[in-house]
């Protein structure tokens, strides 16, 4: 029969079958005996973790078999309800009958087990084991149907919680009693009291597609049906919730519910192990404020940890069942009558009338706190009221744990019958005073006052023990009588408890408590002995004085050295290097003495439990850490608020003894924060000496410390940002956690920020709690200082569409803290803080929850400014105004006018900002600073309490609003992606670190330097080298072909032609214009790294493509005007050279008539006798023709005399007196006293001491340069001299004497004139020389004898009758095509290598003016010769063009570079010169001679091929057109080869360069030169990209004394680096300042150029350490140099090293 087989041997029996079918889908099986727990978690992995399905499934039925007959019986129940996807199953389970099994057999077992038990005994314990089956089963159901067996093995963690997907963007009802956790979960998480309104909204009817008869009303009092089928009661959701959490994330849902006002869990009851816990652990950090009757009068209050806070406790208990409910009655008997709230769950609630399944058991409690008003208290003092869930008399161990810990228990019972009697009866001894709550039947009144005649003396009742509920009695009067025996409770009963004394009562029954957990217990003790050295000291001041040294004074003075190092406020007269050096050194000093401290007893056990705790032991131990502290600094602050209210009561006007109050209550501080701090100061400490090369890197011990605090960012603890007592960043530390961290989630891990800012104590660390499940600290005395970052994980695809794996919250302390107010740094301390976060952020908050307006305009100015600084610097950040404590519905409507009040404000403060940073003309709306739409960018929110704390619930509407806020920022991180991708981590860090090193500058926007702006800056600059190289090289390419029309064009014609040529550069050279600009606009809307940040030079590079433009126009023109002027220029001689050539082709046929006609026959040397005296005969003429050539040197005077003419007569004068100017100009020109005003010079006395370096003096040298590379650059054109020459001369003299940055010396006419007198006579040998060597080189006489050994061969050959075609074909290729085309070459080889160059370089350094700089200072590093660092400063330009020159004849003077680059040339014009031979012929010719006349048309873009040596080709040329042809291919295969070889042997790179029409070494040069400009201050060049930025810029300055700047009173060197200069309140002088003190901080000011120029200040060693290094290796050196005396050389310059600094170089540079 089948009920004589058990379970188990059932599956004994059916083993082999049963392995054989389940084999073929083993993880169904697995997954469902997991989802109903029939297996352990552990045992779920260890055989998921077998491979071979056979034995996965025999190890599966093993531990079935094991654990006996129950998990055997509910095996088999899943294998039944998997019989349609399982077949075979039905023989196996043909035996087995589920519905008798489970009692029958389980009736058999246990009376089995109990046959020799008194009868009485086996009964009871048998209906014990079957409520307890139905318990476990119900469990099982419940966990099943909310989906949540998994999180039952493991437990649901906060962080988990806290990640942000999809799902938490919407709150929808719940669809489905799956989703009922989560929503519960989420909306307790924003604090929304609508968390335990579960209702699935499948439960909702929505069937519109019945028809109802509207005017029928028979079936109108039917009462429907209630399919809940789908619903839970919410205490089982609250209990499943519970027992699937962890302790942390418990701990985090008692806070929650304790500000909503629920009721908490007090002792937790868990069927699937027949255990009842007491959740102590899990309400630690529940503090709470309240005001006692007993300090009304004073207003004070009390703040306590609940957990520990003895106080009456009041239980309420149920015996059977009751028609009045309890928790309904206990929500009226804790509501105020103004306001009703529902602290436990009652029927009337959404599915609270859903019969509970696993809450049964539950005690649940909530805290009465009184506020300190008599007409809202209900008690006078705090009491703790709790309520047992379910039938009090199965729940011995609840019912006896609250009576032994309550000061009364109220029991609700209906009536007393023998059941209700024996239950009293039996907790009747237990010590407490009851009070019975009867609403019995009429007909059972006399029978329950039999049985509390009986009762009452067991349980010493009275009749005011009793409160009875009738008919005449109404619910406001039955609330009363409860309360006020309540109240007499609190009146009479003295014993107290606090929940911490209840673990010894749970302890003694048996029951769990959560804190007992062994992990918690060692962390417990662990924290308990670090922070009990706190108790042993007079006060927390004191212990952080003694026990955490480093973060002290120490530190404070470290940050204040580390500021006045950036603003030299205290510098006085000391020098500006010597006075950075002094601190410097202290600031060293200072760590070394924080590294002498030995590492205390508490900290080093500190750290080592950090270090050494697993992942899972770690977070109890800093929990409980954070509790001490918490607790002590509380007790503390408590004490000494009182103590200052007495004081300031006593004496008000004791300022002093006030002040020495608030700076104790300031110290008395103390939480985890500071002890990371610690940690952090001794990191940095260490990591100080490590870089000053005091202590070596193999000896550092706390390398591992970032890494620790990493783990504890992910595992969901802030890290301290900035220090809010020092009101410093530990730099070096912040970095090393966030390296750490990125090394743990990868260099790809991406962030997104939200900071908040606002006034101390308005909400905004509750606000971010709200919003995002957060713990940052919000008690009384623990306001936020400082600024805290803490990350949350994305997830899902939420990820994807805002391109971000985390969430980075910033939360500040408040602008406008009272403690700082009376600092005179305070207001400046604000404005650091905003400019950090808010530049750090992607959306910052602000909360405008304030009262007082001229504060809140305060507030904005600060704001304003931060984010006006960083528009400057390229950062856009969100801004959105938290308007709180904003509760009409029409709240946005009705602030319109508000809006617009606001937004006055902004410009206000925009315009007041802009002022502080000198950008008044670029801002003068808050608009100019950020996008701001009033309508989008204010939000109003509710107040966060409903009604009068500390019994006020959270505000729904403030919940709600804050959720649609959230789901808003989301939208907007998706929007902000579009331009700008989130920063990863380390782009984050670099980021910070800039923001902070500017912040500590007064002058912002001008010190901000960042290593993300400069790396994209460096990537765009490459990016239009690339640009403007195509343009030059395009207009090189249009260059070569507008010359060699020009040469092969009709001189009759040229004119025409130069206009066509001007039309169409105009439209090539503003297409390439328009490309570039259209490549501009492409890169920046492109997801290029950071390309947001520099923005701002979008415009320069704009103005660059400009000038670009500009510059190529006029090379074009020039090229063109001067192509045309040679030819023009050449017109009268070439004409005769053609009159000439046309004689001679007559002569020479002439000749050769005669000598054909003549009888002798001649032989070679009486032909050529014939022929030498015909060609002296015919040139003969021109031997005596004489060319007028100009009088150069007469043509200056001229010119001189015009520029000069109105200057008045002295001038003229001077002039005349000044002679020939072939006798000016020889040797160096000197300023002397002549060319000073009088009435300045004693003034500028000092400025002559140093006369080879004086101002004036290197101004008039750079003139005389300059004229001398404009004459050299006429020269190379080959042209003939012009007198418009001299007027372009001395035109651009006069621009630059008198719109030059130096137009403020104080120079007379007198300089202008010997300036001028010098500069013509200088220059004038180059244009005599150009225009004698023009005529040299045209001299129709010498062109014609280069002809003559031609026309002798053609004469002699002719004479001979031998066929020409081939040699004639050769004649063509060697006299025309060959030099033709090696001047083609020539033309494009420059160019070419140039291309070569740069796709050759590995480091962009000719590509980039900043890594040329890069590159030429490691040479010169490596070189440490002076002579070169001198010739370096001195002439940067020759210097750089020199290097490029060597570089580029270095890299081709070795191997077959170059021949490889001019044979690819080579080929491409021996290819075209064939393709045009054949076009040529693609018709029929007559002759050669028209043949030669279209090749030359077809070529006459490509080379110029020279007419006179063409003329000798035809000449008397018979030849048939085709065959010539054919000939002139063939021998363009020698032409070809002679060109190559001609590369591959003995081709001198360094000769030939020079001569190369466009020089590769120039045109470099000319890209990278960029602007030209330099420093005013030490001649540092310019590294901006393009020619057209507004803004010079450097990356590295140097010692103005490298750049010949002395002292005027001792002669030395000046070691002064400007950088450094800039951020001090140093002056200088120069001609520019007319030799007056001028501010360094208010350089810009001085004129245009001084303003044009970006001099961030930077007073750190780094700043300038090469240059540094330099002065100080080579001090003795430069000094002669200069003949100037040493500079004084700062004592920590001498300890920068030589790889430090070559480093250095390439970080900046990125090479």
């Amino acid at each position: 029969m089948a009920g004589e087989h058990s379970p188990s041997e059932i599956v004994r029996k059916m083993r082999r079958k049963l392995i054989n079918i389940l084999q073929e889908r083993p993880n169904i099986i697995l997954d469902e005996l997991d989802a109903t727990l029939i297996i352990t978690f552990e045992e779920y992995n260890q055989i998921d973790g077998i491979a071979d399905p056979m034995a996965k499934i025999r190890k599966l039925i093993n531990v079935v078999v094991e654990k006996g007959e129950g998990s055997c019986e509910n095996f088999l129940g899943v294998l039944q309800s998997l019989q349609s996807e399982l077949p075979g199953l039905d023989d196996v389970l043909s035996d087995f009958n589920p519905a008798t099994r489970g009692e029958s057999w389980h009736a058999n077992v246990i009376a089995t087990r109990a046959a020799e038990r008194p009868l009485l005994d086996q009964e009871q314990r048998n209906k014990e084991r079957m409520g307890k089956a139905v318990k476990k089963k119900n469990f099982q159901e419940v966990l099943s149907k909310l989906k949540l067996q998994r999180c039952f093995r493991k437990k649901l963690s906060l962080s988990k919680i806290l990640e942000i997907g999809p799902e938490t963007m919407v709150c929808a009802k719940p669809q489905s009693s799956q989703d009922l956790p989560w929503y519960f979960l989420k909306k307790l998480m924003i604090l929304n009291l609508t968390a335990r309104n579960i209702r699935c909204s499948a439960d909702i009817p929505l069937d519109e597609t019945v028809t109802v008869d509207e005017t029928d009303f028979s079936n109108l009092f039917d009462i429907p049906g209630k399919a809940a089928a789908d619903s839970c009661n919410p205490l089982d959701v609250i209990t499943a919730v519970f027992l699937c959490a962890d302790s942390f994330l418990q701990q985090e849902m008692l806070m929650k519910m304790s500000m909503c006002q629920f009721a908490l869990p007090l002792l937790l009851p868990d069927y699937s192990k027949d255990s009842i816990t007491l959740l102590l652990w899990a309400m630690r950090f529940i503090v709470k404020k309240w005001r006692p009757q007993s300090l009304e009068e004073s207003k004070g209050f009390k703040e306590a940890t609940m957990a520990t806070t003895p106080m009456h406790v009041i239980s309420f208990l149920r015996l059977g069942r009751c028609s009045t409910s309890k928790s309904k009655i206990l929500n009226e008997v804790l509501s105020n009558p103004h306001h009703h709230h529902n602290f436990f769950i009652t029927r009337s609630m959404e599915c609270g009338d859903i019969p509970r399944k696993i809450s049964d058991g539950l005690v649940e409690f909530c805290w009465y706190l009184p506020c300190g008003k008599r007409n809202i208290d209900i008690f006078t003092e705090p009491l703790l009221i709790a309520n047992l869930r379910g039938d009090a008399s199965v729940l011995d161990s609840q019912v006896h744990f609250l009576t032994q810990v309550s000061s009364a228990v109220f029991i609700f019972v209906d009536q007393i019958g023998t059941d209700e009697f024996a239950f009293l009866e039996s907790i009747a001894e237990l010590q407490t005073q009851y009070f019975l709550i009867l609403n019995p039947q009429s007909d059972q009144g006399k029978i329950t006052s039999n049985f509390l005649q009986k009762i009452a003396p067991l349980m010493k009742l009275e009749r005011n023990h009793i409160i009875i509920k009738n008919q005449n009695m109404n619910a406001s009067e039955f609330v009363g009588e409860i309360q006020s025996r309540m109240k007499n409770i609190l009146r009479d009963v003295t014993d107290v408890m606090s929940i911490e004394e209840m673990a010894a009562v749970a302890h003694e029954l048996e029951i769990c408590v959560d804190e007992d957990e062994p992990r918690c217990q060692h962390a417990k003790e662990v924290a308990e002995e670090i922070t009990g050295a706190i108790k042993d000291m007079q006060s927390v001041a004191e212990y952080k004085i003694k026990k955490l040294p480093l973060q002290g004074e120490l530190w404070k003075k470290w940050s204040k050295l580390g500021k006045e190092l950036c603003r030299q406020r205290k510098r006085g007269d000391k020098a500006v290097e010597m006075y950075n050096s002094e601190l410097r050194i202290e600031q060293t000093n200072l760590r070394k003495k924080q590294l002498e401290y030995d590492i205390t007893e508490n900290l080093s056990e500190f750290v080592t439990e950090m270090a050494n705790n697993s992942k899972d032991e770690r977070p109890f131990f800093l929990k409980w850490i954070k509790y001490h502290l918490d607790a002590i600094a509380q007790q503390e602050l408590s004490q000494l608020r009182e103590v200052y209210k007495q004081q300031y009561k006593a004496s008000p006007g004791a300022s002093e003894k006030l002040m020495e109050l608030d700076k104790q209550i300031s110290d008395s501080s103390l939480g985890l924060e500071h002890f990371m701090r610690e940690i952090g100061q001794i990191y940095e400490a260490e990591v100080t000496l490590v870089q000053e090369h005091i202590l070596t890197e193999y000896t550092r011990q706390y390398t591992a410390l970032p890494s620790v605090a990493a783990d504890l960012m992910l595992d969901g603890f802030p890290l301290e940002l900035l220090d809010g007592d020092a009101s410093s960043i530990s730099e070096q530390w912040v970095s090393a956690v966030l390296i750490n961290l990125l090394e743990k989630l990868g260099p790809d891990t991406r962030i997104v920020v939200l900071t908040v800012l606002g006034v101390q104590s308005t909400g905004k660390s509750t606000l971010l709690n709200t919003m995002f499940g957060l713990q940052f600290a919000v008690s009384s005395g623990r306001c936020t200082r400082g600024a805290f970052m803490q990350l949350i994980k994305i997830t899902g695809d939420l990820k994807e569409e805002i391109g971000s794996e985390y969430l980075m919250i910033i939360d500040t302390e408040g602008l406008k803290a009272p403690e700082l107010a009376k600092l005179e740094d305070s207001h400046e301390h604000d404005n650091e803080l905003a400019t950090l976060v808010v530049g750090l952020s992607d959306v910052t908050l602000i909360n405008m929850a304030m009262e007082n307006s001229s504060e809140m305009k305060d507030v904005l100015q600060i704001v304003v400014h931060a984010f006006l600084r960083m528009k400057e610097v390229g950062h856009k950040p969100n801004c959105q105004f938290i308007h709180q404590n904003v509760g009409e519905v029409s709240a946005h409507d009705q602030n319109m006018r508000d809006r617009k009040h606001l937004l006055d404000q902004l410009d206000e403060m925009t315009r007041a900002a802009a002022k502080m940073e000198k950008k008044e003309n670029m801002f003068t709306t808050f608009s100019d600073v950020m996008e701001y739409d009033p309508e989008k960018n204010n939000w109003y929110i509710p107040g966060l309490w409903h009604g009068v704390p500390p019994m006020a619930p959270v505000n729904t509407g403030y919940s709600e609003n804050i959720f649609e806020l959230k789901k808003y920022l989301f939208d907007l991180f998706k929007q902000r992606k579009v331009t700008k991708k989130p920063f990863t981590i380390h782009q984050f860090t670099e980021w910070m670190k800039s923001l902070w090193n500017a912040v500590k500058y007064e002058n912002f926007i001008f010190s901000f330097r960042n290593s993300l702006v400069a790396d994209a800056y460096s990537q765009l600059s490459l990016k239009y080298a690339e640009w403007d190289w195509q343009f030059r090289k395009i207009m090189h390419s249009w260059v070569e072909k507008a010359e060699n029309n020009i040469d092969n064009h009709p001189l009759n014609q040229l004119d025409d032609l130069h206009q066509t040529l001007i039309q169409e550069s105009n439209t090539d050279l503003q297409a390439q214009k328009q490309k570039i600009l259209n490549h501009l606009e492409e890169y920046f809307n492109s997801k290029v790294e950071n390309i947001h940040l520099v923005e701002k030079f979008k415009t320069d590079f704009t103005l660059s493509a400009e000038s670009l433009r500009n510059e190529l126009e006029i090379y074009s023109k020039q090229k063109c005007d001067n192509a045309i002027q040679r030819r023009k220029g050449m017109d009268k001689l070439v004409n005769i050279q053609t009159e000439y050539q046309g004689n001679i082709n007559k002569q020479v046929s002439e000749l050769l008539q005669r000598c054909k006609q003549s009888d002798t026959k001649l032989d070679d040397s009486l032909l050529e006798e014939q022929f030498e005296n015909m060609w002296r005969d015919t040139v003969k003429p021109l031997q005596g023709m004489s060319f007028q050539k100009q009088n150069v040197e007469a043509e200056f005077e001229n010119q001189l005399r015009q520029s000069l003419r109105h200057r008045g007569s002295a001038v003229c004068q001077r002039l005349a007196a000044a002679g020939k100017l072939s006798e000016k100009g020889n040797g160096p020109f000197v300023v002397i006293r002549e060319h000073i005003e009088r009435s300045c010079f004693q003034r500028f006395k000092d400025f002559f001491k140093n006369e080879p370096n004086n101002e004036l003096q290197m101004f008039a040298n750079s003139l005389i340069n300059d004229s001398e590379c404009y004459a050299q650059e006429k020269v190379k054109a080959k042209v003939d001299f012009d007198q418009t020459y001299c007027q372009m001369l001395l035109k651009t003299t006069d621009e630059k004497l008198h719109k030059g940055k130096h137009y403020n010396f104080p120079t007379n006419a007198n300089f202008e004139v010997d300036l001028k007198v010098h500069i013509c006579g200088h220059v004038l040998p180059n244009f005599q020389k150009m225009h004698q060597d023009f005529f040299r080189e045209n001299d129709p006489l010498t062109r014609l004898g280069e002809m003559k050994s031609a026309y002798f061969s053609t004469f002699k050959d002719l004479y001979h009758e031998k066929d020409q075609g081939q040699k004639r074909a050769q004649a063509l290729c060697s006299n025309c095509l060959q030099p033709a085309l090696q001047n083609a070459i020539n033309k494009r080889l420059g160019v070419d290598i140039v291309e070569d160059v740069k796709a050759s370089c590995t480091n962009h350094e000719l590509s980039s003016r900043a890594y040329l700089q890069a590159v030429i200072l490691l040479e010169l590093l490596e070189e440490h010769c002076v002579e070169n660092y001198i010739r370096y400063i001195i002439n940067y330009e020759e210097f750089a063009k020199q290097w490029i020159r060597e570089r580029i004849i270095k890299n081709y003077t070795e191997g077959t570079k170059l021949a490889a680059i001019a044979t690819k040339i080579i080929q491409a014009l021996i290819r075209k010169t064939k393709d045009a031979i054949e076009q040529a012929m693609a018709t029929d010719k007559e002759n050669v001679s028209e043949f030669l006349t279209e090749l030359c048309d077809i070529l006459k873009d490509d080379f110029v091929i020279d007419k006179g040596s063409l003329e000798i080709v035809i000449f008397q040329n018979a030849t048939k057109a085709g065959e010539f042809a054919a000939d002139v291919t063939a021998a363009l295969d020698d032409v070809e080869q002679n060109l190559i070889l001609g590369f591959n042997e003995n081709y001198d790179i360094k000769e030939s360069l020079p001569r190369l029409p466009v020089q590769p070494d120039e045109e470099i040069f000319r890209q990278v030169l960029g602007c030209g400009k330099m420093c005013p201050f030490c001649g540092v060049p310019c590294e901006r990209g393009g020619s057209g930025h507004k803004e010079h810029f450097a990356e590295i300055h140097r010692p103005q004394g490298l750049h010949c700047c002395l002292r005027h009173s001792s002669h030395k060197l000046v070691e002064e680096v400007c950088t450094s200069s800039v951020a001090s309140d140093d002056s200088f002088l120069c001609a520019a300042t007319q030799y007056e003190f001028h501010p360094y901080k208010d350089y810009r000011s001085v004129n245009d150029y001084y303003a044009s120029w970006d001099i961030p200040p930077d007073t750190s060693i780094q700043s300038a350490a090469y240059w540094k290094y330099v002065l100080w290796i080579f001090n003795k050196e430069f000094a002669e140099a200069y003949n100037a005396k040493k500079a004084d050389i700062p004592a920590d310059w001498k300890t920068i090293q030589r790889e430090t600094i070559k480093a250095e170089i390439k970080k900046r540079y990125n090479i």
